[in-house]
């Protein structure tokens, strides 16, 4: 059987551990707290589950999720992840992370610092632009007409192939956005980022109330093309 390893385990890592287990995978859970943090999850989701440290959840996985706060990215565990697909959930808010002058600028992407602490690793962004609440609402089986779709983006067409494979038996289709340097396309603040999944995107319940509403593959296209730069827009 398949196992998803999970790199941080809150709200985007305990949901995507939930669809894994209903999805009929294993899945090895970790934080930076320790494996005892996490019985309480373990006991929900039952005999595929099992709490590990960081290293034995990036060993144990045939794909590994790495759902962190940006902040913490330089303690992600680099040799057990060597040749592993390794999808990336990571968001910059600069009042939680701090400022990061790369990013600010723009001369590099989340994910692409990611890649760089692990150059051995593939790397694909995913699961970033949707509310977790949403991510467990909107999972519908393959050929589903409501059925969603999340962008991904990466370097490696392999591991993208791979990333495919894995929303698809969580549930949801996949849209290619490019190279990890375009995964600028869905972070925070851009059309694809929350909003199509949103029943009230224009109302205070996308992160809240918000029961949510499929978006296909058409409209993330569609939000991806729409994306703009900071700067571009600064610039008029």
């Amino acid at each position: 059987m398949a196992t998803l390893g999970l790199i941080g385990s809150g709200y985007i890592g305990g949901t995507l551990a939930r669809l894994a287990v209903a999805a009929g995978l294993d899945v090895v859970l970790s934080n930076s707290r320790g494996p005892d943090t996490l019985s309480a999850l373990v006991e929900e989701l039952g005999p595929h589950a099992r709490a590990a440290t960081p290293a034995e959840a990036a060993a144990a996985g045939d794909w590994v999720v790495v759902t962190i706060p940006l902040k913490a990215y330089d303690q992600v565990p680099v040799e057990p992840l060597a040749g592993k697909v390794v999808l990336d959930t990571g968001n910059y808010y600069p009042q939680r992370d701090g400022r990061i002058p790369e990013l600010d600028s723009e001369e590099t992407t989340t994910s692409e610092l990611l890649q760089r602490r692990l150059p051995d690793a593939k790397v694909v962004k995913a699961f970033n632009n949707i509310y977790f609440k949403h991510l467990a609402a909107l999972a519908r089986p393959a050929g589903a007409e409501d059925r969603s779709a999340l962008p991904i983006a990466g370097d490696d067409p392999a591991a993208k192939a791979a990333a495919t494979t894995l929303l698809d038996i969580l549930g949801f289709d996949a849209v290619d956005a490019g190279s990890l340097a375009e995964g600028w396309r869905f972070q925070r603040d851009t059309p694809a980022y929350a909003v199509p999944y949103a029943k009230y995107p224009q109302g205070t319940g996308v992160a809240g109330d918000d029961p949510g509403s499929p978006g296909d593959a058409a409209a993330i296209r569609a939000a991806l093309l729409a994306a703009r730069r900071y700067h571009d827009t600064a610039e008029g």
